[in-house]
């Protein structure tokens, strides 16, 4: 069907109406006018805890590199200190400012097992994971880098490419932290297979042994993607940050491969709901108000501009170039 101007609409998904999206406008500016100084503290006692919590995943990590093996002391200090702060930032209703909060700029090894652990947890959450088993999920996902204790800081901290060699015994982190977590009493297989297959990916092609599909546990998709996630936004010794819409442009181009879709859609979705109300800057220079989110293309947003509504599903060569605020 066209319209007017000969534009193809699709009719699946309509343009919306100027009377539905001043309604939508109307409920952002309450919600705005909602915002008061009880909902801006918990910001700054986030940042600390993060990197609080970060400082005791380090120091236990520390130990597990000097000892060999892990501790039960230390599982237990995880469960009993940090499990429960990841827990309660995954329910952050801010969830754009918290994963902003997660980039790592420095620490990274350890910035990085907190980041996961929040993102994983939240997205648990989301996805209605029983209490039991999202217990499990945290501790899995905030482990799931153990097994670099084994490996040499000369590799993990490399600023340069890594020789093959360097890149294969990089690769045993994922067996390392297996043989770590195996055999700890009290704690769900889960939590070493998380540990063992979050590099395994959908279509077989991720390591250490090539899985595919159902043989990778569900607990170990969502953390693969919480992984690459929080990765690609954080900057790394060989590696700067990606731009956050780049983060979620490449993660989503890799839902048919990499990831499961259905997790990785979830996500996907959750986390650019939350930017509506958002300025963005357009490729094409323009400036714009997120004011819905389109579930099939999550990119492919509808703005308030100053000279009306634009809706990039009818606009294919302009995309997000960065986020404002």
């Amino acid at each position: 069907m066209k319209n007017r101007r000969g534009k193809l609409i699709n009719k699946a998904n309509p343009p919306l109406t100027i009377p539905a999206i001043d309604f939508i406008m109307e409920e952002l500016k309450k919600g705005e006018s909602a915002l008061t100084e009880d909902h801006v503290q918990p910001k700054v006692k986030i940042h600390e805890r993060i990197n609080k919590a970060s400082i005791q995943i380090k120091n236990i990590f520390q130990d597990i590199r000097k000892e060999g093996k892990i501790q039960l002391e230390n599982v237990e200090v995880i469960k009993a200190e940090v499990a429960p702060f990841i827990a309660q930032a995954a329910k952050n209703p801010d969830v754009y400012y918290l994963f902003e909060e997660l980039q790592a700029n420095n620490e990274y090894t350890y910035k990085h097992n907190i980041g996961v652990g929040i993102i994983a947890t939240y997205l648990g959450m989301k996805l209605g994971l029983s209490k039991e088993n999202l217990s499990a999920l945290t501790l899995g996902a905030t482990l799931h880098d153990v097994g670099k204790t084994r490996i040499p800081d000369c590799i993990l901290e490399k600023p340069g490419k890594l020789t093959a060699a360097e890149y294969e015994e990089m690769k045993r982190h994922a067996i390392y932290g297996y043989e770590l977590l195996k055999n700890i009493p009290g704690i769900p297989p889960s939590i070493a297979l998380i540990a063992l297959q979050h590099h395994e990916r959908e279509d077989g092609k991720g390591y250490p042994h090539g899985l595919m599909g159902n043989d990778i546990h569900h607990h170990s998709k969502i953390v693969a993607i919480a992984d690459v996630f929080h990765a690609m936004s954080s900057n790394r010794v060989y590696h700067q940050a990606m731009p956050f819409y780049k983060v979620i442009e490449q993660m989503n181009s890799d839902k048919f491969g990499k990831f499961n879709p259905e997790i990785l859609l979830e996500f996907v979705n959750r986390l650019m709901s939350t930017l509506v109300g958002k300025e963005v800057t357009l490729t094409n220079g323009r400036n714009g108000t997120i004011i819905m989110i389109n579930p099939y293309d999550p990119l492919k947003v509808l703005l308030k501009t100053s000279s009306g509504i634009m809706d990039l599903r009818m606009e294919k060569e302009w995309q997000i170039e960065r986020f404002i605020g």
